[in-house]
């Protein structure tokens, strides 16, 4: 007795498909669905019919290729290897597949939502159909399969074990991370804490230069990530390239709250750390104002420390630099399918009166914004074809999360990206004070990202309007190539990419771009020219890390950022 062919099937398939009374089924639920919002959703019956035709009539001809033994064309990355193409049902698999995904998305765009219900919808389409790649499972994946009969079952027998490796770990292994150590190899630039407490270490870095500007720079980063991003590679090190270009520099290292840390607020890391550092920097300089750098939501920590003492009439700050942060949540991107009432509330729930925003689950929601990329592209090298990650020192970064506390962490949901509130003056309270970003008058460098899929960079130009409203002048804002973090950490010396600048103030974001001038390679240098306009006269560079007060508690790069979540 023989075994059916599995492909004598696919004309009855077909049939099905042509068939409306076959996709009832699968509609329905799509027609009126309830949403957590009120909401409804729907698609409209003609275009469902048209769609469904031109499927029917692609998938036809795509049959009729691979009964002829035309290979079809696999315009995805994911089946470039040559063994998607040397076995017909492995390409005819693919294409199908690339077909099907196109099907939904399409699908997706027809359908009647609100925008933030619909971008709901294709984000999931997406996760969905990203997840269910022929690539990703060894049964359907040749490539993975000719290695297993290529290495006598070795692969596989890796791949189990990287699996099972990564399982105990609760993560997917993106790099070697045996082959990196903070404070060896990563995160080199020298120096020393000079002040630390239970929510931060300030680190002073040692001058390179024989003289340097009176006027400190301290950099604000990201809480929600660790600060060597800044300062992975010597010829990539933001923070060595401004000590390089005659700066003191100290830097915010973020502790990595653990469980008894886990009843910290928005008002803590306002007063304990943004305050207390602008504070300790001032004292140790000497000087009454600094310069100051905020990346990310360190931007958005440090704008309302800024805002707090503006409004108490003092001026600590010559001038502010704001890379990839928000001030306005109106456009936060990809990021607002996670934001909505319902799921503010269940954080709230969990973790909002005491615990952690864990980092596992940071790291889970921004590797979701580029599955193919930091999930997907891992499991096949990793799993299926038992391949070693290699070293790359920014996944090694990338891969060591950090924790939030619940509290800090579910203010910072509904004040920043739910209610939107520090774009309004004086309706948000922090320390008991209405903060206002317009009180803050001070030249301004706001850098961001084009291909930002984090903080949209439209979102980031919104600043604009929010800093130096009267004097829109004060305010330079640039735009770079690439992401959220390779823009960013663009060298100058490496003399990659590009970027765009505009001397017009107070337009429209896309007004700006489309009057803005092109250049090539690094923003690094118009971000030093800023700089050292407000950085002051030049003077001799401490001879020693602190003061008198402030005395050296460790070198550089300190404990805090070896404390693993």
């Amino acid at each position: 007795m023989t075994s059916p062919d599995p492909l004598a099937a696919i004309p009855d398939w077909m049939a099905q498909l042509a068939d409306p009374a076959h996709w009832q089924h699968f509609l329905t639920p799509m027609q009126n669905a309830p949403l957590p919002d009120g909401a409804a959703i729907a698609i409209d019956p003609a275009a469902l019919a048209k769609m469904q035709s031109e499927y029917t009539e692609a998938l036809g001809k795509l049959w009729q290729d691979t009964m002829a033994s035309r290979s079809p064309v696999l315009a995805d990355k994911r089946f470039g290897a040559p063994a998607w193409q040397a076995n017909g049902l492995s390409a005819f698999n693919a294409a199908a597949y690339l077909l099907n995904a196109r099907f939904l998305n399409a699908m997706t765009d027809a359908v009647k939502a609100s925008p933030k219900v619909k971008e709901k919808i294709r984000f999931t389409v997406q996760q969905m159909t990203d997840a269910m790649s022929p690539a990703n499972f060894l049964v359907t994946n040749p490539e993975a399969q000719q290695m297993l009969i290529d290495t006598k079952g070795e692969s596989l027998t890796r791949g189990l074990a990287n699996m099972l490796a990564d399982m105990r770990k609760g993560r997917i292994s993106q790099t070697d991370e045996t082959a990196f150590e903070v404070g060896k190899n990563v995160a080199t630039t020298e120096g020393a804490v000079v002040f630390e407490n239970a929510l931060f270490q300030l680190i002073q870095y040692k001058a390179l230069t024989k003289t340097v500007h009176e006027r400190p720079l301290l950099i604000v980063p990201p809480c929600i990530n660790k600060f060597y991003i800044l300062d992975l590679q010597p010829d990539n090190s933001l923070v060595r390239y401004a000590v390089a270009e005659g700066h003191t520099v100290f830097l915010v290292s973020w502790c990595n709250p653990d469980r008894s840390q886990g009843d910290l607020t928005w008002d803590d890391y306002i007063e304990h750390a943004a305050l207390k550092a602008i504070r300790v920097v001032q004292e140790i300089s000497g000087q009454k104002q600094i310069n100051a750098l905020g990346f990310c939501v360190g931007g958005t920590i440090l704008s309302t420390a800024l805002a707090l003492l503006f409004a108490r009439g003092q001026k600590p700050v010559a001038s502010l630099t704001l890379l990839t942060s928000f001030l306005d949540f109106s456009d936060t991107g990809i990021i607002d399918v996670f934001i909505d009432e319902t799921q503010v509330a269940l954080r709230e729930q969990q973790i909002g009166k005491g615990g952690l925003m864990e980092g596992k689950d940071f790291a889970s929601t921004f590797s979701s914004l580029r599955p193919n990329d930091l999930v997907w592209n891992y499991v096949k090298a990793n799993y299926l074809k038992g391949e070693e990650p290699a070293a790359f020192d920014l996944l090694y970064w990338n891969s060591d999360s950090t924790n939030l506390p619940g509290p800090m962490f579910c203010w910072y949901l509904r004040n920043m990206y739910l209610d939107n509130s520090l774009r309004h003056s004086g309706k948000l309270q922090v320390l008991g004070e209405p903060v206002d970003l317009s009180k803050i008058a001070a030249p301004t460098f706001i850098y961001a990202s084009r291909e930002d899929h984090i903080v949209p960079w439209h979102g980031a130009y919104a600043s604009t309007a929010l800093l130096n409203p009267k004097h829109p002048e004060l305010n330079q804002f640039v735009l770079g190539a690439s992401g959220h973090i390779a823009g960013v950490i663009n060298p100058a010396s490496k003399n990659k990419r590009n970027y765009w600048t505009c001397e017009q103030a107070a337009l429209s974001a896309d007004d700006w771009l489309a009057k803005a001038t092109e250049h090539p390679g690094s923003w690094w240098p118009q971000w030093s020219a800023f700089l050292k306009k407000h950085a002051g006269k030049q003077i001799k560079p401490p001879r020693q890390y602190g003061d008198a007060h402030y005395q050296p508690i460790e070198p550089a790069p300190g404990r805090y950022v070896k404390v693993k979540a």
